[in-house]
């Protein structure tokens, strides 16, 4: 069965072409086609395009849909093109002609971007938790380790001193960055499009407030050429917040294998966090670091992919966009476990302890000395120069002891304004608002 299909049939080949991985990809779109077809069949009915008994009976029904789906008992034939065709058949098959009416005032264009607004609005709240549940861990092992003291490098050189406190907290306050443009994301995804049609409206009176509220969405798209066109965009802002969290884990995963190794020697992890090998015995490997960087590599690429099949477009619809749901989708369960690994092995980490007073790492205080004598009263670039001198004449000397007390330094770490700044960010999304609004639905 085809939404579009008259009389005729597509030839077999253009039909398992044209349709691809939708159906798979289309079970996870189900729940929220449901959704938006309620909120649909209650509007017509304020319209005079449905009968209240109509709508109560097509509403009814859904409902009944949106269970099975709940308990795992839907499924898209295989005759049947996709979620929606699917659906709008399981309501003709049950309701008759009431069931054919549900399709009033609407495209599948404006369908499926409904379906697919509120999909990532539910993604994104679920990777904002799992995002929390990671920072919380992050200043917690902060707090943990804010005395053990760590190399800092530039250029990957010896620098200045830092510490296992700093790093934590470091990532920590990345991840409430990446939650903030997270959140314009999300501004962008919690937008109804329901009523563009096709792309250019409808002739019969509806009524797009409505839905809008029934939904739970914060916003119209006002233009209904803009709302079509939101697909594909809407698609690639997503996947740049994606990757802007992405990016934090994927450097979170290489300093991880860096200070692992015997080299650096600053960590270690339980025996079951980490892979052997099948000929050295003594290999302790970072397999998930190094899993989580490559994934996370991966979904940095992300918006370009998404930017370069959506190149050249014009406005209004194009089939290419179906193509973008197999490329977005698994992103989100991708990074989702990536953050769970990432917690798993730092709540299980073992920090090397006094790792400063070997005496290859002296150098790291040399800043330290310099800002001794400008403390003294010696101009910063004369005391910069001797110090200098005294390295290279092999008469530096220095004390592991480091003072630092501003703000976000390695004595004052501010981890509980980082810690509201996460809060904040979070408490902005209001995920209460919509989910009252389902709740309403669907109750």
């Amino acid at each position: 069965m085809k939404l579009w299909q008259k009389n005729t049939t597509s030839l077999k080949e253009v039909e398992k072409f044209t349709v691809g991985n939708d159906r798979e990809f289309d079970l996870l779109l189900a729940p929220f086609d449901v959704l938006g077809n309620i909120a649909h069949a209650k509007m017509l009915a304020t319209v005079g395009l449905l009968t209240n008994d109509e709508a109560d009976k097509l509403v009814n029904e859904l409902k009944n849909i949106y269970t099975s789906i709940r308990d795992s008992q839907f499924t898209i034939h295989d005759n049947i093109e996709d979620v929606h065709s699917q659906i709008e058949f399981l309501l003709t098959e049950k309701l008759g002609d009431i069931g054919k009416k549900i399709h009033s005032a609407r495209s599948r264009n404006d369908q499926v971007l409904v379906d697919l607004k509120l999909f990532l609005r539910h993604e994104v709240e679920h990777l904002v938790l799992s995002i929390r549940s990671f920072f919380e861990l992050l200043i917690q092992q902060s707090e943990k380790y804010k005395k053990d003291l760590l190399p800092g490098y530039t250029h990957l050189q010896l620098a200045m001193p830092s510490s296992f406190g700093l790093w934590f907290g470091a990532y920590a306050e990345s991840l409430t960055d990446d939650v903030n443009i997270l959140k314009g994301a999300y501004d962008v995804v919690n937008k109804n499009p329901l009523g563009s049609a096709a792309g250019y409206g409808s002739s019969f009176p509806i009524n797009r407030t409505l839905t809008t509220q029934l939904l739970g969405f914060d916003d119209l798209h006002y233009n209904v050429v803009y709302a079509q066109m939101s697909r594909g965009k809407t698609e690639r802002i997503v996947a740049s917040a994606l990757a802007n969290i992405a990016d934090t884990l994927a450097r979170l995963s290489m300093d991880m294998c860096l200070y692992l190794n015997q080299n650096f020697g600053f960590v270690s992890f339980p025996a079951e966090l980490t892979t052997g090998s099948s000929i050295m015995p003594h290999k302790k490997n970072p397999d998930v670091f190094e899993l989580i960087r490559s994934h996370c590599n991966q979904i940095k690429a992300l918006p370009n992919e998404i930017m370069m099949m959506t190149t050249n477009l014009t406005s209004g619809y194009h089939r290419d966009l179906q193509l973008l749901k197999e490329h977005l989708f698994p992103a989100f369960s991708t990074l989702n476990d990536c953050i769970n690994m990432a917690a798993l092995m730092l709540s299980n980490i073992e920090v090397k302890k006094d790792i400063l007073t070997d005496e290859k790492y002296k150098y790291l205080f040399s800043v330290e000395e310099v800002n001794k004598l400008v403390n003294n009263g010696m101009p910063f670039r004369d005391a910069y120069k001797k110090v200098g001198l005294d390295i290279e004449e092999g008469k530096f000397e220095y004390s592991t002891t480091v003072q630092h007390v501003h703000e976000g330094s390695i004595g004052n770490l501010m981890n509980d304004k980082i810690a509201a700044n996460m809060q904040k960010a979070v408490d902005s999304f209001h995920f209460e608002n919509y989910h009252a609004a389902i709740k309403k639905l669907i109750d």
